[in-house]
């Protein structure tokens, strides 16, 4: 009888018979989740316990404690993981960009092997999704209250808050596979916490009794590093919109629509219904009063606009720490947890006030690291901790490795799976970083560079600018040590691994430096 079949249904149930026992995986996804607001990540932020839930995850599996991303955006970060290709490879080197869809990704390599894929959520790359069985996508950025979601069959709109509503999808699509004899990927993948921060309503006046504790360079003036840290435009003092960002009190004859603020707050409320609304100026209102009548300035400004700012964005992580508690609770009343890797990440880091900035961009340490978290029963140990160098670039191959299939030559990261094991000989030193994206929104130059496990190396082409840093003497990045003849040696094996590193990775994108005339527009 099998004879008779036609060969691709041969070969759809040779994958589906191979694929039966392999692990599901659902792979939760944030953006701009800086590690060091999760309290298993034990930074400055840690007391103020914002993730429950995912610190139990951490404890029930292994985490990643020198995670880092390839290019520190939301776009370009997420076409990584769909190739598991730097971004110059992948064609996806800034937010403008728009993803080649048809390209080799991992969801259809995981297809292949008899895997039912999913990607709910925010997806950021411009074109729709290819190689899953089902998806629903946020256009663009998406709307925190009242999104609308972009289907197969057109947009819909769905009243409530963006991450429970995705949420909700996913939880509804793991009920529909919890019956196939299918493993699944699942990604679940949030808005939050995402500039402009928009809580929950039931969050509004979560840590209204606590001072958020302030990072030690809030008032950093980066006086030691090259000239483009000085010129960038993310600072909480002079960049942050006191109105469109973090919903201050509005000047009289203020209008939101003449203001330049790129992704403002103010018009994402008209998004709200009568009731929402209504519920957040009850809120906001008291408080924008009393800081009205404090009459602000200075570093007391700065003050008030950093611990509204993080507070909001700490509030939009409750809501994706609840959204991890609600995933893991019905993975285990479905019976699906004991055969299912739960992975935690998100699309890079973020300024959380370090350095005086928010946003993220830069190959400093704040922006650079990325949160992983890994369970899988059987497989990664309960509280382990893991510190060898990884990247967003290992993720596909991660999860063709884990169902088994083949991980294309031309993919450019490694498998973690020898990790998740315990197994780490043979690892890499170093790794490389690009980010391609300026002039553009918050200013950030064009730079590439490599890290060890203790130092790291970056440079600004086009300004023709270096830094140098000692990690473990200076973790924050406070003294550019280029010039010193202390570190001639190491700096000079850091140029000769970094240009073995571009030849790696085949990066000969132009880093030419512009000319003089050039630079000064660039320079208030």
């Amino acid at each position: 009888m099998l004879r008779s079949l036609p060969f691709f249904v041969l070969l759809l149930t040779s994958a589906i018979s191979l694929a039966a026992d392999r692990p599901n995986i659902v792979f939760i996804f944030t953006d701009d989740h800086a590690p060091h607001a999760i309290g298993a990540y034990d930074g400055w932020l840690k007391n103020v316990n914002p993730t429950p839930n995912i610190d139990s995850l951490a404890r029930q599996g292994m985490l990643f404690q020198n995670s880092f991303c390839t290019n520190s955006i939301c776009g370009p970060s997420r076409a990584v993981i769909q190739t598991g290709k730097h971004s110059h490879i992948n064609g996806f080197m800034t937010n403008g960009n728009r993803f080649d869809g048809d390209q080799q990704t991992f969801p259809k390599l995981l297809r292949k092997v008899g895997y039912r894929t999913a990607m709910i959520g925010k997806w950021h790359l411009g074109t729709d999704p290819q190689g899953f069985d089902y998806w629903r996508v946020l256009p663009g950025q998406g709307d925190y209250y009242n999104p609308f979601f972009k289907t197969p069959q057109g947009r819909v709109k769905m009243d409530g808050y963006c991450t429970d509503l995705v949420t909700d999808m996913a939880i509804n699509w793991l009920k529909e596979e919890a019956s196939s004899d299918q493993p699944f990927m699942l990604m679940c993948q949030h808005k939050a916490p995402h500039r402009t921060w928009m809580p929950a309503l039931r969050h509004l006046h979560l840590y209204d009794d606590i001072e958020i504790p302030e990072p030690a360079t809030l008032f950093d003036k980066w006086e030691d590093n090259a000239s483009p840290a000085r010129f960038q435009e993310m600072e909480i003092d002079r960049h942050l919109h006191l109105v469109g960002d973090v919903f201050g009190p509005q000047p009289s004859g203020f209008d939101i629509m003449k203001e330049k603020t790129d992704r403002s707050g103010i018009k994402n409320l008209a998004r709200m219904t009568e009731e929402q609304l209504k519920a957040w100026n009850a809120a906001y209102g008291p408080k924008n009063e009393a800081m009205l009548k404090a009459k602000l300035t200075g570093k007391d400004l700065i003050r008030w606009k950093y611990q509204r700012y993080i507070k909001n964005y700490l509030r939009c992580i409750k809501g994706v720490d609840e959204s991890v508690g609600r995933l893991m609770t019905y993975l285990h009343d479905a019976g699906l947890e004991d055969n299912t890797i739960v992975i935690y990440s998100s699309d890079q880091g973020f300024y959380l006030g370090d350095h005086g900035w928010y946003d993220k961009r830069w190959m400093y340490e704040e922006s650079f690291k990325m949160p992983l978290i890994v369970k899988w029963p059987g497989v990664t140990k309960p509280r382990t901790v893991n510190k060898q160098l990884v990247q967003n670039l290992d993720y596909a191959e991660t999860f063709l490795d884990v169902a088994g299939a083949e991980v294309p030559a031309d993919m450019q990261g490694r498998s973690l799976v020898p990790l998740f094991k315990g197994e780490t000989a043979d690892w890499r030193e170093s790794l490389y970083y690009h980010y391609h994206e300026y002039p553009s929104v918050h200013m950030v130059a064009k730079h590439f560079g490599i890290r060890t496990g203790r130092y790291k190396l970056i440079r600004f082409y086009q300004f023709d600018e270096w830094e140098f840093y000692d990690l473990k003497n200076d973790p924050e990045e406070l003294t550019n040590q280029y010039s010193n003849p202390k570190y001639a040696g190491v700096v000079a094996k850091l140029l000769d691994d970094l240009k073995g590193l571009r030849t790696q990775y085949a990066d000969d994108t132009d880093v030419s430096v512009m000319p003089v005339e050039w630079q000064k527009q660039f320079r208030p």
